[in-house]
Protein backbone atom coordinates (compact mmCIF):
# COMPACT_ATOMS: atom_id res chain seq x y z
CA UNK A 1 0.00 0.00 0.00
CA UNK A 2 0.96 4.07 -0.74
CA UNK A 3 0.26 6.91 1.05
CA UNK A 4 -0.20 9.61 -1.26
CA UNK A 5 -0.43 13.27 -0.27
CA UNK A 6 -1.94 16.12 -2.65
CA UNK A 7 -1.64 19.74 -2.49
CA UNK A 8 -5.42 20.60 -1.29
CA UNK A 9 -4.99 24.38 -3.42
CA UNK A 10 -3.73 21.64 -6.23
CA UNK A 11 -4.35 18.51 -6.21
CA UNK A 12 -2.62 17.53 -9.18
CA UNK A 13 0.32 18.39 -7.13
CA UNK A 14 1.76 15.29 -5.29
CA UNK A 15 3.62 16.29 -2.18
CA UNK A 16 5.08 12.85 -0.77
CA UNK A 17 4.35 9.01 -1.94
CA UNK A 18 5.38 6.77 0.27
CA UNK A 19 5.09 3.30 1.70
CA UNK A 20 2.56 2.23 4.36
CA UNK A 21 4.11 0.47 7.55
CA UNK A 22 2.33 -2.79 8.02
CA UNK A 23 2.01 -4.80 10.87
CA UNK A 24 5.27 -6.38 10.67
CA UNK A 25 7.14 -2.82 10.49
CA UNK A 26 4.97 -1.61 13.07
CA UNK A 27 5.77 -4.82 15.33
CA UNK A 28 9.39 -4.26 14.09
CA UNK A 29 9.77 -0.82 14.91
CA UNK A 30 7.89 -1.03 18.37
CA UNK A 31 10.92 -3.58 19.50
CA UNK A 32 13.44 -1.38 18.36
CA UNK A 33 11.56 1.43 20.46
CA UNK A 34 11.15 -0.46 23.89
CA UNK A 35 14.81 -1.43 23.62
CA UNK A 36 15.53 2.33 22.92
CA UNK A 37 13.23 2.82 25.82
CA UNK A 38 15.85 1.61 28.02
CA UNK A 39 18.74 3.91 28.04
CA UNK A 40 16.51 6.75 27.33
CA UNK A 41 14.44 6.06 30.54
CA UNK A 42 17.33 5.70 32.59
CA UNK A 43 18.99 8.71 31.37
CA UNK A 44 19.42 11.75 33.16
CA UNK A 45 16.75 14.40 32.85
CA UNK A 46 19.16 16.56 31.83
CA UNK A 47 20.20 14.52 29.08
CA UNK A 48 16.64 14.44 27.70
CA UNK A 49 15.90 18.33 28.54
CA UNK A 50 19.14 18.96 26.12
CA UNK A 51 17.97 16.54 23.41
CA UNK A 52 14.36 18.65 23.40
CA UNK A 53 16.68 21.66 23.32
CA UNK A 54 18.96 20.42 20.25
CA UNK A 55 15.48 19.57 19.04
CA UNK A 56 13.73 22.88 18.75
CA UNK A 57 17.18 24.86 17.31
CA UNK A 58 16.67 21.86 14.74
CA UNK A 59 13.08 23.01 14.10
CA UNK A 60 13.38 26.70 14.24
CA UNK A 61 16.90 26.92 12.41
CA UNK A 62 13.97 25.28 9.52
CA UNK A 63 11.36 27.95 9.87
CA UNK A 64 10.81 28.44 6.51
CA UNK A 65 11.23 24.95 5.15
CA UNK A 66 8.71 23.89 7.17
CA UNK A 67 6.54 26.45 6.94
CA UNK A 68 6.20 26.17 3.05
CA UNK A 69 5.81 22.50 3.48
CA UNK A 70 2.84 22.90 5.89
CA UNK A 71 1.44 25.93 3.31
CA UNK A 72 1.90 23.30 0.34
CA UNK A 73 0.52 19.75 1.90
CA UNK A 74 -2.35 20.93 4.01
CA UNK A 75 -3.24 24.63 2.81
CA UNK A 76 -2.47 26.73 5.80
CA UNK A 77 -2.28 29.86 5.41
CA UNK A 78 1.61 31.01 5.50
CA UNK A 79 1.43 33.83 8.15
CA UNK A 80 -0.29 30.68 10.30
CA UNK A 81 2.00 28.02 9.18
CA UNK A 82 4.73 30.47 10.59
CA UNK A 83 2.94 30.60 13.33
CA UNK A 84 2.59 26.66 13.96
CA UNK A 85 6.50 26.75 13.41
CA UNK A 86 7.05 28.67 15.69
CA UNK A 87 4.70 27.56 18.40
CA UNK A 88 6.27 23.84 17.57
CA UNK A 89 9.63 24.85 18.66
CA UNK A 90 8.55 27.06 21.89
CA UNK A 91 6.40 23.80 22.68
CA UNK A 92 9.79 21.81 22.85
CA UNK A 93 11.56 24.19 24.77
CA UNK A 94 8.90 24.08 27.95
CA UNK A 95 8.97 20.37 27.77
CA UNK A 96 12.57 20.41 28.31
CA UNK A 97 12.62 23.04 31.24
CA UNK A 98 9.31 20.59 32.23
CA UNK A 99 11.97 17.75 32.27
CA UNK A 100 13.72 19.25 34.76
CA UNK A 101 10.88 20.21 37.15
CA UNK A 102 10.26 17.99 40.66
CA UNK A 103 9.11 14.93 40.11
CA UNK A 104 7.25 14.17 43.08
CA UNK A 105 5.91 15.08 46.81
CA UNK A 106 7.53 13.69 50.07
CA UNK A 107 5.26 12.78 52.87
CA UNK A 108 5.36 12.45 56.83
CA UNK A 109 6.67 8.60 57.19
CA UNK A 110 4.07 6.86 60.03
CA UNK A 111 7.01 6.01 61.67
CA UNK A 112 8.86 9.39 61.93
CA UNK A 113 12.11 7.84 60.46
CA UNK A 114 11.82 6.60 56.83
CA UNK A 115 11.99 8.86 54.01
CA UNK A 116 8.15 8.38 52.33
CA UNK A 117 7.84 10.08 48.96
CA UNK A 118 6.70 9.91 45.41
CA UNK A 119 8.42 9.42 42.26
CA UNK A 120 7.46 9.40 38.62
CA UNK A 121 8.26 6.60 36.48
CA UNK A 122 7.65 6.49 32.02
CA UNK A 123 5.30 4.21 30.67
CA UNK A 124 7.62 2.77 27.95
CA UNK A 125 6.64 2.90 24.17
CA UNK A 126 3.96 6.06 23.74
CA UNK A 127 1.75 5.45 20.51
CA UNK A 128 0.87 8.82 19.10
CA UNK A 129 -2.31 8.97 16.53
CA UNK A 130 -2.38 12.68 15.17
CA UNK A 131 -4.36 14.43 12.66
CA UNK A 132 -3.14 16.64 9.57
CA UNK A 133 -4.64 19.86 10.32
CA UNK A 134 -1.73 21.05 13.08
CA UNK A 135 0.83 18.67 11.16
CA UNK A 136 3.65 19.95 13.57
CA UNK A 137 2.61 21.20 16.47
CA UNK A 138 0.10 18.42 17.70
CA UNK A 139 2.95 15.69 16.95
CA UNK A 140 4.98 17.81 18.98
CA UNK A 141 3.25 18.46 21.71
CA UNK A 142 2.26 14.62 22.45
CA UNK A 143 5.71 13.56 21.64
CA UNK A 144 7.89 16.38 23.56
CA UNK A 145 6.85 15.85 26.95
CA UNK A 146 6.49 11.64 26.26
CA UNK A 147 9.88 12.37 25.36
CA UNK A 148 11.19 14.46 28.46
CA UNK A 149 9.29 12.31 30.98
CA UNK A 150 11.66 9.58 29.39
CA UNK A 151 9.49 7.59 27.02
CA UNK A 152 10.04 6.52 23.52
CA UNK A 153 7.93 7.55 20.94
CA UNK A 154 5.75 5.43 17.89
CA UNK A 155 3.88 8.25 16.13
CA UNK A 156 1.48 7.41 13.46
CA UNK A 157 0.54 10.75 11.33
CA UNK A 158 -2.39 11.79 9.37
CA UNK A 159 -2.19 10.30 5.57
CA UNK A 160 -3.04 13.62 4.57
CA UNK A 161 -0.15 15.23 5.98
CA UNK A 162 3.13 12.58 5.60
CA UNK A 163 5.55 14.90 4.63
CA UNK A 164 5.31 17.27 7.48
CA UNK A 165 5.93 14.68 9.86
CA UNK A 166 8.34 13.03 7.87
CA UNK A 167 10.62 16.15 7.72
CA UNK A 168 9.38 16.92 11.41
CA UNK A 169 10.96 13.27 12.42
CA UNK A 170 14.18 13.62 10.39
CA UNK A 171 14.72 17.00 12.22
CA UNK A 172 13.75 15.50 15.69
CA UNK A 173 15.74 12.27 14.90
CA UNK A 174 19.17 13.90 14.24
CA UNK A 175 18.76 15.32 18.11
CA UNK A 176 17.82 11.96 19.61
CA UNK A 177 19.33 8.70 19.95
CA UNK A 178 18.12 6.07 17.45
CA UNK A 179 14.62 4.51 17.73
CA UNK A 180 13.72 6.73 20.66
CA UNK A 181 11.13 8.45 17.67
CA UNK A 182 9.88 6.69 14.70
CA UNK A 183 7.55 7.93 12.34
CA UNK A 184 4.66 4.88 10.69
CA UNK A 185 3.23 6.00 8.10
CA UNK A 186 -0.24 4.82 6.81
CA UNK A 187 -3.76 4.26 7.73
CA UNK A 188 -6.66 2.97 10.00
CA UNK A 189 -4.29 -0.21 9.83
CA UNK A 190 -1.12 1.14 10.61
CA UNK A 191 -2.75 3.35 13.57
CA UNK A 192 -4.96 0.19 14.94
CA UNK A 193 -1.18 -1.61 14.93
CA UNK A 194 0.39 1.29 16.97
CA UNK A 195 -2.44 1.43 19.37
CA UNK A 196 -2.01 -2.66 19.70
CA UNK A 197 1.76 -2.30 20.64
CA UNK A 198 2.19 0.79 22.64
CA UNK A 199 1.89 1.08 26.32
CA UNK A 200 0.44 4.58 26.65
CA UNK A 201 -1.88 6.21 23.67
CA UNK A 202 -2.70 9.48 22.40
CA UNK A 203 -5.39 9.77 19.66
CA UNK A 204 -6.17 13.01 18.33
CA UNK A 205 -9.02 12.87 15.40
CA UNK A 206 -13.05 11.91 14.94
CA UNK A 207 -15.19 11.22 17.13
CA UNK A 208 -15.88 7.37 15.74
CA UNK A 209 -11.96 6.74 15.32
CA UNK A 210 -11.40 7.53 18.76
CA UNK A 211 -13.60 5.70 20.38
CA UNK A 212 -12.30 2.49 18.63
CA UNK A 213 -8.79 3.96 19.58
CA UNK A 214 -10.18 3.88 23.59
CA UNK A 215 -11.85 0.71 23.47
CA UNK A 216 -8.69 -1.18 22.08
CA UNK A 217 -6.27 0.35 24.82
CA UNK A 218 -9.09 -0.62 27.53
CA UNK A 219 -9.43 -4.23 26.61
CA UNK A 220 -5.55 -4.03 27.14
CA UNK A 221 -5.44 -2.39 29.97
CA UNK A 222 -3.05 0.95 28.90
CA UNK A 223 -3.93 4.05 29.83
CA UNK A 224 -5.34 6.38 26.85
CA UNK A 225 -6.03 9.91 25.67
CA UNK A 226 -8.11 11.07 22.79
CA UNK A 227 -9.45 14.27 21.85
CA UNK A 228 -12.06 14.11 19.45
CA UNK A 229 -13.69 17.43 18.03
CA UNK A 230 -15.59 20.47 19.45
CA UNK A 231 -18.73 21.57 17.76
CA UNK A 232 -18.29 25.06 19.41
CA UNK A 233 -20.69 27.83 20.62
CA UNK A 234 -19.55 31.71 21.01
CA UNK A 235 -22.40 33.27 23.05
CA UNK A 236 -22.95 37.27 22.61
CA UNK A 237 -24.62 38.91 25.13
CA UNK A 238 -26.46 42.69 25.03
CA UNK A 239 -24.09 44.28 26.71
CA UNK A 240 -20.79 42.92 24.13
CA UNK A 241 -18.95 44.89 22.17
CA UNK A 242 -20.42 43.84 19.12
CA UNK A 243 -18.05 44.89 16.45
CA UNK A 244 -15.11 43.56 18.23
CA UNK A 245 -17.17 40.01 18.62
CA UNK A 246 -18.30 40.09 15.29
CA UNK A 247 -14.10 40.44 14.22
CA UNK A 248 -13.35 38.07 16.83
CA UNK A 249 -15.87 35.07 16.39
CA UNK A 250 -15.27 35.89 12.45
CA UNK A 251 -11.72 34.93 12.66
CA UNK A 252 -12.37 32.06 15.57
CA UNK A 253 -15.03 30.36 13.00
CA UNK A 254 -13.29 30.74 9.41
CA UNK A 255 -9.34 31.17 10.24
CA UNK A 256 -7.76 28.29 8.25
CA UNK A 257 -11.15 27.61 6.43
CA UNK A 258 -12.94 26.15 10.03
CA UNK A 259 -10.74 23.32 10.22
CA UNK A 260 -9.88 23.60 13.58
CA UNK A 261 -11.30 21.58 16.79
CA UNK A 262 -11.62 24.74 18.61
CA UNK A 263 -12.84 26.71 15.95
CA UNK A 264 -16.58 28.36 16.26
CA UNK A 265 -19.34 27.19 14.89
CA UNK A 266 -22.51 28.28 16.59
CA UNK A 267 -23.04 31.62 17.67
CA UNK A 268 -25.36 31.90 20.05
CA UNK A 269 -26.81 35.44 20.22
CA UNK A 270 -29.29 37.11 22.94
CA UNK A 271 -31.17 39.28 21.68
CA UNK A 272 -30.91 40.71 17.94
CA UNK A 273 -29.67 37.59 15.83
CA UNK A 274 -30.35 38.53 12.43
CA UNK A 275 -28.59 42.47 13.35
CA UNK A 276 -25.30 40.72 14.79
CA UNK A 277 -25.78 38.11 11.15
CA UNK A 278 -25.35 40.78 9.28
CA UNK A 279 -21.88 42.50 11.16
CA UNK A 280 -20.55 38.74 11.88
CA UNK A 281 -21.35 38.22 7.53
CA UNK A 282 -19.59 41.75 6.61
CA UNK A 283 -16.71 40.20 9.21
CA UNK A 284 -16.40 37.10 7.16
CA UNK A 285 -16.15 38.63 4.11
CA UNK A 286 -13.41 41.26 5.04
CA UNK A 287 -10.89 37.86 5.55
CA UNK A 288 -8.88 37.87 2.48
CA UNK A 289 -9.91 34.46 1.11
CA UNK A 290 -7.57 32.65 -1.66
CA UNK A 291 -3.95 31.18 -2.26
CA UNK A 292 -2.67 30.61 0.73
CA UNK A 293 0.65 31.02 0.28
CA UNK A 294 -0.32 35.01 -0.46
CA UNK A 295 0.79 36.45 3.67
CA UNK A 296 -2.44 38.11 4.05
CA UNK A 297 -4.86 35.55 3.10
CA UNK A 298 -6.92 34.37 6.10
CA UNK A 299 -8.44 30.97 4.95
CA UNK A 300 -7.67 29.11 1.77
CA UNK A 301 -9.04 25.89 0.59
CA UNK A 302 -10.26 22.75 2.91
CA UNK A 303 -7.91 19.31 2.88
CA UNK A 304 -10.27 17.28 0.63
CA UNK A 305 -13.17 17.09 -2.00
CA UNK A 306 -14.95 14.94 0.70
CA UNK A 307 -14.66 18.11 3.05
CA UNK A 308 -15.44 20.55 0.95
CA UNK A 309 -18.70 18.73 -0.21
CA UNK A 310 -19.36 18.33 3.17
CA UNK A 311 -19.56 22.26 4.07
CA UNK A 312 -21.78 22.23 0.89
CA UNK A 313 -24.16 20.19 1.32
CA UNK A 314 -24.63 20.27 5.02
CA UNK A 315 -25.53 24.75 4.05
CA UNK A 316 -27.27 23.68 1.51
CA UNK A 317 -29.64 21.47 3.32
CA UNK A 318 -30.45 24.24 6.18
CA UNK A 319 -31.38 26.80 3.66
CA UNK A 320 -33.91 24.29 2.29
CA UNK A 321 -35.02 23.56 5.31
CA UNK A 322 -35.55 27.43 5.87
CA UNK A 323 -32.30 29.23 6.91
CA UNK A 324 -30.86 32.31 5.23
CA UNK A 325 -27.28 32.07 4.15
CA UNK A 326 -26.09 35.48 4.04
CA UNK A 327 -23.25 35.00 2.69
CA UNK A 328 -20.87 31.87 1.23
CA UNK A 329 -21.36 28.07 0.82
CA UNK A 330 -20.99 27.48 -2.02
CA UNK A 331 -17.80 25.69 -3.78
CA UNK A 332 -14.90 28.05 -5.66
CA UNK A 333 -11.19 27.74 -6.25
CA UNK A 334 -8.41 27.16 -5.69
CA UNK A 335 -8.24 23.93 -5.55
CA UNK A 336 -10.86 22.53 -3.00
CA UNK A 337 -11.76 25.71 -1.71
CA UNK A 338 -15.55 26.77 -0.38
CA UNK A 339 -16.38 30.28 0.02
CA UNK A 340 -16.97 30.91 4.08
CA UNK A 341 -20.75 30.82 5.17
CA UNK A 342 -22.52 32.41 7.62
CA UNK A 343 -26.17 31.15 8.08
CA UNK A 344 -29.00 32.56 10.62
CA UNK A 345 -32.66 31.00 11.26
CA UNK A 346 -31.78 27.65 11.16
CA UNK A 347 -34.10 24.91 12.48
CA UNK A 348 -33.64 23.07 15.14
CA UNK A 349 -32.14 19.45 14.30
CA UNK A 350 -30.44 20.63 11.68
CA UNK A 351 -26.62 19.20 10.93
CA UNK A 352 -25.10 22.66 11.54
CA UNK A 353 -26.87 23.08 14.80
CA UNK A 354 -26.28 19.79 16.38
CA UNK A 355 -23.23 18.36 13.92
CA UNK A 356 -19.15 19.07 13.87
CA UNK A 357 -18.93 20.22 10.33
CA UNK A 358 -15.22 20.33 9.60
CA UNK A 359 -15.00 23.54 7.91
CA UNK A 360 -15.63 27.40 7.19
CA UNK A 361 -19.36 27.59 8.12
CA UNK A 362 -20.93 29.46 10.81
CA UNK A 363 -24.75 29.26 12.28
CA UNK A 364 -26.34 31.75 14.25
CA UNK A 365 -29.03 31.22 16.60
CA UNK A 366 -31.25 33.76 18.79
CA UNK A 367 -32.81 33.15 21.77
CA UNK A 368 -34.49 35.43 24.75
CA UNK A 369 -31.96 35.06 27.60
CA UNK A 370 -28.59 33.96 29.72
CA UNK A 371 -30.24 31.05 31.09
CA UNK A 372 -31.68 29.80 27.41
CA UNK A 373 -28.50 30.81 25.71
CA UNK A 374 -26.21 28.53 28.56
CA UNK A 375 -28.80 25.73 27.27
CA UNK A 376 -28.35 25.87 23.42
CA UNK A 377 -24.47 26.78 24.33
CA UNK A 378 -24.65 23.24 26.66
CA UNK A 379 -27.54 21.03 23.85
CA UNK A 380 -24.37 19.30 21.29
CA UNK A 381 -22.54 16.03 22.43
CA UNK A 382 -19.07 17.65 22.39
CA UNK A 383 -17.97 19.95 24.67
CA UNK A 384 -14.58 21.04 23.85
CA UNK A 385 -14.33 24.84 23.94
CA UNK A 386 -17.01 27.82 24.76
CA UNK A 387 -16.52 31.53 24.24
CA UNK A 388 -18.81 34.61 26.33
CA UNK A 389 -18.92 37.90 24.89
CA UNK A 390 -19.85 40.46 27.58
CA UNK A 391 -18.70 43.92 29.37
CA UNK A 392 -20.86 42.29 32.54
CA UNK A 393 -17.76 40.92 34.80
CA UNK A 394 -20.81 38.68 37.25
CA UNK A 395 -21.59 36.72 34.24
CA UNK A 396 -17.83 36.73 32.93
CA UNK A 397 -17.05 35.12 35.95
CA UNK A 398 -20.66 33.44 36.41
CA UNK A 399 -21.18 31.49 32.90
CA UNK A 400 -17.54 29.42 32.68
CA UNK A 401 -19.06 27.21 35.74
CA UNK A 402 -21.85 27.01 33.65
CA UNK A 403 -21.13 25.86 30.65
CA UNK A 404 -20.45 22.16 29.71
CA UNK A 405 -16.98 22.65 28.02
CA UNK A 406 -13.49 22.13 29.30
CA UNK A 407 -12.52 25.48 28.34
CA UNK A 408 -13.77 28.74 28.47
CA UNK A 409 -13.16 32.17 27.05
CA UNK A 410 -14.38 35.41 27.85
CA UNK A 411 -14.53 38.11 25.12
CA UNK A 412 -11.33 36.11 23.26
CA UNK A 413 -11.85 33.32 20.54
CA UNK A 414 -13.17 30.08 20.93
CA UNK A 415 -9.37 28.82 18.83
CA UNK A 416 -6.48 29.35 19.73
CA UNK A 417 -4.75 27.37 22.63
CA UNK A 418 -1.43 27.89 25.14
CA UNK A 419 0.59 25.24 24.78
CA UNK A 420 1.59 26.06 29.29
CA UNK A 421 -2.38 24.82 30.13
CA UNK A 422 -3.96 21.51 30.27
CA UNK A 423 -6.09 21.33 26.93
CA UNK A 424 -8.85 19.01 26.64
CA UNK A 425 -13.11 19.23 26.55
CA UNK A 426 -15.91 16.89 28.39
CA UNK A 427 -18.75 14.54 27.07
CA UNK A 428 -17.78 13.31 23.83
CA UNK A 429 -14.69 15.82 22.89
CA UNK A 430 -12.30 14.25 25.44
CA UNK A 431 -11.38 11.01 26.78
CA UNK A 432 -8.82 10.42 29.35
CA UNK A 433 -5.95 12.98 31.27
CA UNK A 434 -5.45 16.39 29.89
CA UNK A 435 -2.91 17.17 27.21
CA UNK A 436 -0.29 20.20 27.52
CA UNK A 437 1.48 22.14 30.49
CA UNK A 438 2.31 20.33 33.02
CA UNK A 439 -1.05 18.04 33.40
CA UNK A 440 0.39 16.08 30.18
CA UNK A 441 2.68 14.31 32.94
CA UNK A 442 -0.32 12.10 34.08
CA UNK A 443 -0.67 10.47 30.99
CA UNK A 444 3.21 9.60 30.46
CA UNK A 445 4.22 8.73 33.64
CA UNK A 446 2.53 6.90 36.62
CA UNK A 447 3.72 7.14 40.46
CA UNK A 448 5.41 5.18 42.70
CA UNK A 449 5.18 5.52 46.31
CA UNK A 450 9.01 4.69 47.41
CA UNK A 451 9.49 3.85 51.54
CA UNK A 452 13.20 4.11 52.46
CA UNK A 453 13.18 2.78 56.03
CA UNK A 454 16.90 2.68 58.04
Amino acid sequence: MTVISRSPQDPDDVVLETAEAGRDAVLAAAARARTAYAGWAAAPATVRSAGLVAAADAVAGATDELAALVVREVGKPVTEARGEVARTVGILRYYAQAALLPEGDVLPAPDGRSLLHTRRRPRGVAGLVTPWNFPLAIPVWKAAPALAYGNTVLLKPAEEAPACAQRLAELLSAALPADVLTVLQGGGETGAAVVDVADVVSFTGSEAVGGIVRRAAAERGVPAQCEMGGQNASIVLPDADIDAAAAAIAGAAMGYAGQKCTATSRVVVVGDAAGFGERLAAAVESLAFGDPGDPKTALGPVISEQARDAVVDAVAEAEKAGARVLTGGTATGPGWAVAPAVVVDVPDGQRLLREEVFGPVCAIVGVPDVDAAVAEANAVRHGLVAAVFTRDLALGLELPGRLHTGMVKVNAPTSGVDFHAPFGGSKSSSYGPREQGLAAKELYTETVTVTITP
